[in-house]
């Protein structure tokens, strides 16, 4: 592979795939519908998956670009039915706390059409747990790294993680349960390392229903200039 020093640095010449215009606007249209059938969904089937598409979802999210490049995000990978178990218990009862009187009237009504309660099953029944933990700062033995745009970055690798997770045709929810610190006690994580994000992964039950919610049309979310 090409290589070449820029501004005193290593660079490798990049290789760019370039598609016919009508293969353009299929490929984009392909993806466009796949994401488009992608559905958020709480009712798992228990059926594993082979734990190598687990890893190569993850390894996709790893592609994400970063502030400087400084990838500041730990993806811990969750089979074990006990720390399921912890995890559902301890999400459960952080969620009842928020629907009993964190949550305003108005954020309560805005969720019923969504059917969502404090109660969260799919979070032992669903084979995997992916929980995404954001690095304040990195760590080299006892030095502290500083790492930048942080949120912005870690936001943009779960989108890769999601996206990948449907592309490998698995399906999962974004679960946040706020606060969300018990999670870094129970997987025993380090004082840098906030959770971020916790999404259950695995295959949908054989017969579930999605509530009927539709997306804005490109109208609504684009302005041309």
């Amino acid at each position: 592979m090409e290589k070449k020093i820029i501004k005193g640095f290593p660079h490798l010449k990049f290789e760019h795939q370039e598609y016919a215009e009508e293969e353009l606007i299929q490929r984009s249209d392909e993806f466009y519908q796949m994401m488009n059938r992608r559905r958020t969904i709480r009712e798992f089937d228990d059926r594993d998956v082979p734990r190598e598409v687990l890893e190569k979802i993850i390894l996709t999210a790893g592609t994400a670009p970063s502030g400087a490049h400084k990838q500041p995000w730990t993806f811990c990978l969750i089979s074990d039915p006990k720390i399921k178990q912890k995890i559902r218990e301890a999400a459960e009862e952080e969620e009842r706390i928020s629907y009993e009187s964190r949550m305003t009237e108005t954020w309560k009504s805005d969720l019923k059409p969504l059917g969502t309660d404090w109660e969260k099953p799919f979070l032992e029944i669903a084979p995997y747990l992916i929980v995404v933990f954001k690095q304040s700062y990195g760590m080299e033995g006892d030095e502290k790294i500083q790492h930048y745009y942080v949120n912005e970055s870690v936001g943009i690798a779960c989108g890769f993680l999601i996206a990948a997770i449907h592309q490998a045709g698995l399906v999962t929810v974004t679960h946040t349960p706020s606060p969300m610190n018990f999670l870094s006690e129970i997987l025993n994580r380090p004082k840098h390392e906030k959770p971020y994000l916790l999404l259950p992964v695995g295959y949908p039950k054989k017969e579930t229903f999605v509530p009927d919610i539709h997306r804005k049309k490109l109208e609504e979310i684009l302005i041309s200039y």
